[in-house]
């Protein structure tokens, strides 16, 4: 098992919108950075843990945990016209971007915010720490994901 952070901005989609919708479960697109994608593809499997963080907003820091219910398939929004998520660059023989399917398992009672999480001499390998890292999924050790879990 593998664990990650994905960051999303909660007036696209909040952990509470994951909550709320049936089966609990949603994919997860629009997914448009190269190392992103890659982990979707090649990395994030059944059954992985993954933090939920908002971004982008009032309150930025970890809010909650997901798990992955459906490995990396294509990204359908790529081929829609009406989507935001559109790329007419990306050949439907040869799709570019992946998304993955989570199911929430968890919304937290308080925000683990980025700047506690910064402040943590504990965590010093995920890259929401780390300058020049914005990636929209990253990886999350272990034993960083651990530290992390028990202080939210």
């Amino acid at each position: 098992m593998q664990y990650w952070l994905f960051k999303t901005e909660p007036d696209a989609f909040s952990i509470d919108d994951l909550a709320n919708i049936p089966n609990q479960t949603e994919h997860w697109d629009g997914i448009r950075n190269y190392q992103a994608r890659n982990f979707l593809r090649d990395e994030v499997k059944l059954g992985d843990q993954v933090f939920i963080y908002h971004s982008s907003c009032k309150y930025v820091g970890i809010v909650g945990l997901a798990e992955v219910v459906k490995e990396g398939y294509v990204d359908h929004t790529q081929f829609d016209p009406d989507s935001k998520y559109y790329d007419p660059k990306s050949p439907e023989d040869k799709p570019r971007w992946m998304m993955v399917d989570i199911q929430f398992k968890q919304k937290f009672s308080q925000i683990l915010s980025l700047k506690e999480i910064k402040n943590m001499p504990e965590i010093t390998e995920i890259g929401l720490v780390k300058k020049g890292h914005r990636l929209s999924i990253m990886p999350v050790k272990q034993t960083e994901f651990r530290w992390l879990l028990g202080k939210c």
